[in-house]
């Protein structure tokens, strides 16, 4: 079972968007022109590929697990986009901490 909050992770873009629960995730991702490498990661690490059939979206669970390094890089990616962090001071212990944090 997914482990809400999670966030939005597109393809080829470093944006991430934080997903409070899964009517947020349906809600973000109903607009959205999704890929097959567009993907949902939970605050336990899960990844999750997003399923779209019959203008149903459904969450996919695969075998990989992300540990909080990788997820935190992704996290810096995303605010040296947004130009607002030191980058230097982003370090999270846990994913679901990192997951958090893109809340705020």
């Amino acid at each position: 079972m997914i482990s809400w909050p999670c966030m939005l992770k597109l393809d080829g873009d470093d944006e991430l968007i934080y997903l409070d629960s899964e009517r947020d995730f349906i809600s973000e991702c109903r607009e959205l022109l999704l890929c097959d490498d567009d993907h949902v990661i939970d605050s336990v690490g899960y990844r999750y590929l997003i399923e779209s059939s019959s203008g149903e979206l459904a969450l996919i669970k695969t075998d990989q697990i992300l540990v909080a390094s990788y997820v935190s890089n992704l996290i810096r990616a995303h605010e040296f986009k947004k130009s607002t962090l030191c980058l230097t001071k982003i370090h999270f212990l846990t994913v679901s901490d990192a997951i958090k944090s893109l809340s705020y």
